[in-house]
């Protein structure tokens, strides 16, 4: 099994992981891109263990995750939990790569489904195009008993209605290998274990007492007298101090926070956690570098400095600035509380983002819609970005990464619940109908809000 030396997690919001080998493992991978989480992994080869491990760290974590919902059923049905408990749910994307693994291996034409929905698989075969498979569902009662779900898929099998086996359960996967039956586990994606880490994160009560906290950061800018040197005259030089000042103050204002000028090419920033956890993704890109070196072709050194008092921040944002320096300028450091490094930062913005910043209730709203989290977040991230909300149908693919048919399908969708609205027409050179421009409602009224 994968290991995180233990140092690395000596600090931090302690999660319970509980589930089968591989799939705790694929999690802890995944746990490597949370810095603010310490994870407690716990292995069963049985789902019924599933309770007894739950019973075990109720008390040692904030928040436990399964990794799958099998698991997470069995123990809620036998366990009352005083801490929030989520799983991993199965997606359409991790049932494109089971679908695909079987099409390879044995043909796609009958198949026996255990603990998917019929609605959940017929929209993934909808979206492969694959019409023509019959599927037998199980129905039996909750929770499963994996004895009963391998005579069910045992039964299709043998009486012909069935070829192969789709289940979420590894040990009846593991068992109806040994009886030779074809089949495949479907497994969570990266992606979905990313979301649910997300998910874990909002609800833990560590997270939320600490929007408040105070952060401090440390701007300094790299060769500052190779830049003096490099403009022909004393206004040209004025001028370049004053559009930094501004670019940094516009950074500062999306953090809710507070610039002072420390004289020569040195900044101090003071703004609350939970903003700079917003603007930075989680801790995991700074866009002020990137827009710097875009705009004037400089770069920073930053530290950021966490702390339980102002003062405390402020040394460990110096802390982080030495640390950035060191590494020879152009990086970004975190300093944490217990004096741990989170590091180097990402310098511009990724394409897409971090969904443990988004409004809850906006992704209850988006889910009912329809949209799942992976797309949302691709679409905040571009709002971010462009502060632009009117898009026509083909911008919104490429945003999104889909096609423009499966996009019009969305859009429909969006429509009804009344998240999106039509404002206009695109005349377009090209002969044929116009192009119709859609506004992005929801995002426009939160950004509103904020």
């Amino acid at each position: 099994m994968w290991s995180q030396p233990k140092e690395a997690y000596n600090q931090g919001i302690s999660i319970g992981v509980i589930g089968p080998e591989e799939a705790v493992d694929d999690l802890l991978q995944a746990l490597q891109r949370f810095p603010s989480f310490r994870p407690e992994p716990r292995v069963y080869r049985n789902e019924e263990e599933a309770p007894a491990l739950a019973l075990e760290l109720m008390d040692q974590v904030e928040v436990l995750l399964f990794t799958g919902p099998i698991p997470h059923r069995i123990a809620m049905d036998k366990l009352q939990f005083s801490i929030p408990v989520h799983f991993v749910p199965l997606t359409g994307t991790g049932l494109y790569r089971a679908l695909f693994l079987l099409e390879k291996r044995f043909g796609l034409t009958t198949l026996s489904v255990d603990t998917m929905s019929k609605k959940q698989v017929e929209r993934t075969f909808k979206e492969l195009s694959e019409l023509n498979v019959q599927v037998v569902y199980y129905n039996g009662l909750h929770p499963y008993s994996r004895e009963e779900l391998v005579r069910f898929h045992l039964h299709h099998y043998r009486s012909g209605s069935c070829q192969a086996v789709l289940t979420a359960v590894k040990s009846v996967s593991e068992e109806l290998t040994q009886l030779g039956v074809p089949n495949e586990w479907v497994i969570p994606t990266e992606q979905d274990m990313i979301v649910s880490l997300e998910r874990a994160l909002l609800s833990t009560e560590t997270r939320r007492s600490n929007e408040s906290q105070i952060v401090v950061g440390m701007v300094h800018l790299d060769e500052s007298g190779a830049v003096v040197n490099a403009r022909f005259t004393e206004h040209d030089f004025q001028k370049m101090k004053l559009d930094i000042q501004k670019m940094l103050l516009t950074f500062v204002e999306t953090l809710d926070g507070h610039l002072t000028h420390l004289g020569g090419g040195e900044y101090l920033i003071i703004t609350t956690r939970g903003s700079f956890e917003r603007v930075t993704g989680g801790y995991k890109y700074i866009a002020l570098a990137g827009e710097a070196e875009k705009m004037f072709g400089i770069t920073f050194s930053i530290g950021f400095g966490f702390g339980r008092s102002a003062g405390e921040a402020g040394t460990h944002a110096r802390q982080a600035l030495r640390q950035a320096k060191e590494a020879g300028g152009n990086h970004c450091f975190i300093v944490r509380e217990d004096n741990g490094i989170i590091g180097p930062l990402e310098m511009s913005q990724p394409l897409e983002y971090d969904a443990s910043l988004i409004d809850p209730d906006l992704i209850q709203q988006m889910e009912a819609s329809g949209m799942t989290l992976a797309y949302l977040s691709k679409i905040v991230a571009q709002v971010a970005k462009k502060r632009q909300f009117d898009y026509t149908a083909q911008e919104l693919s490429m945003i999104l990464g889909v096609t423009v048919r499966s996009t019009h399908r969305f859009l429909l969708q969006w429509l009804d619940a009344g998240l999106v609205e039509i404002v206009g027409e695109e005349k377009g050179k090209a002969k044929g109908r116009p192009k119709q421009i859609y506004r992005l409602s929801f995002m426009r009224d939160a950004h509103g809000r904020q």
